[in-house]
């Protein structure tokens, strides 16, 4: 099943009202070990409701951060507060918190149902509730049918479900999820995407989710907040991420990109020229906010966004010629591979309308890249 999560709606984003209080504050926290520095000095305000992603590669500090809003760190320097509460000195188990784990760590002697009832029987809740409760959990994951089921009796997914149902069960504030759909197959990390950010907006659990699956990221968050060594690189919707990434690491690291660097001549008209090789046209695009004339920068574009042709396009900017070197077809698209004179590739790609054998471009042919103005952006770093 194929699915298209919107862009996040404009009623829902209190990040830019100035009146919305976070759930979750990190002001100026930093974690070492040693000489290590883990997280350095990080500023981060996450709204109720979120679905809230931190991603980037192992070792980028995201599950450090995690595990210090859980409780099983403590922050080496700033403060975290949780709903307007200094988490400092406040153990995991006093905290408006509930972790989700990759193991799910279910307990293979009892049923689903004595699953989900286990943490609320250690609870405050009345026992003439717990039964309710639990009812309430099964219907949310959709596995009322399954509940005298013992855990190896599941697949994948439905462990998955029983582990979200049991750290929702006592209703936290929070919910924290490490890597929660590393353990599925492709097609099922999917489906389950999907199902995660349904139970999210029913119950409306603020959800931080931790990540090194860019794709997992962009479907599920209202924002996503990249990480590399310890420090936060940009924090946005997924849009502004992919759309409008503030370096050349960012726009990198998120989804297929090819990047020219060259210097800027020109600034004019909320537009900059870049020239990057005498014998190729200037490129000309919007650009992020430190570019200035006579600087280097990088103009980075997706490949969605170039249009590839045998004739040279009409256009005086934003057109290069090359040579297809590859092609990769994957179904409902091909990407082109082009060589540029000066030995650079750059990847173009296009949506497969018609019968591969009517395609007009192969191997070997000369071709023109192009794009329009606002399809890539100029970056100073």
């Amino acid at each position: 099943m194929n699915h298209t999560k919107p862009l996040t709606p404009h009623h829902f984003a209190p990040w830019q009202d100035g009146t919305s209080k976070p759930l979750i504050s990190f002001s100026n926290v930093s974690k070492t070990y040693g000489d290590f520095s883990a997280i350095d000095n990080v500023d981060l305000k996450i709204y109720p409701k979120e679905f809230f992603a931190l991603l980037g590669p192992s070792g980028c500090g995201k599950t450090t951060l995690m595990r210090m809003l859980a409780g099983f760190e403590e922050a080496s320097t700033g403060t975290i507060e949780i709903d307007g509460h200094n988490m400092k000195g406040v153990p995991a188990n006093k905290r408006p918190v509930n972790m989700m784990f990759q193991s799910y760590a279910l307990f293979p002697h009892l049923s689903v149902a004595d699953n989900l009832a286990f943490g609320l029987k250690r609870s405050k809740m009345p026992k003439s509730e717990i039964d309710g409760r639990v009812e309430e959990m099964l219907r949310l994951v959709q596995l009322t049918k399954f509940a005298k089921r013992k855990p190896h009796q599941l697949s994948g997914g439905q462990k998955q479900r029983v582990a979200l149902a049991r750290a929702l069960a006592k209703s936290p504030k929070l919910l924290l999820l490490d890597e929660p759909l590393g353990a599925l197959d492709k097609k099922l990390r999917q489906e389950t995407q999907f199902e995660l950010v349904d139970i999210q907006e029913k119950t409306e659990t603020t959800f931080v989710i931790v990540t090194h699956d860019q794709e997992e990221a962009m479907t599920m968050a209202t924002r996503i907040a990249v990480m590399d060594h310890g420090k936060l690189m940009q924090v946005g919707t997924p849009d502004e991420i992919y759309e409008a990434p503030n370096s050349t690491y960012i726009a990198d690291f998120i989804g297929d990109i090819s990047i020219i660097s060259g210097h800027v001549q020109d600034i004019e008209n909320e537009r900059a020229t870049i020239i990057w090789d005498e014998s190729q046209t200037p490129i000309r695009g919007s650009f992020e906010r430190n570019v200035t004339k006579g600087t280097q920068a990088h103009f980075a574009i997706r490949p969605e966004k170039i249009q590839i042709s045998k004739t040279e396009p009409s256009q005086g900017y934003n057109k290069i010629f090359g040579q297809v070197e590859d092609i990769a077809y994957t179904g409902n698209m091909s990407t082109y591979f082009v060589r540029l004179p000066n030995q650079k590739l750059i990847t173009s790609q296009m949506v497969n309308d018609r019968r591969i054998s009517q395609r007009s471009i192969t191997w070997e042919d000369h071709v023109w890249l192009s794009w329009h103005d606002e399809a890539g952006i100029i970056l100073a770093k």
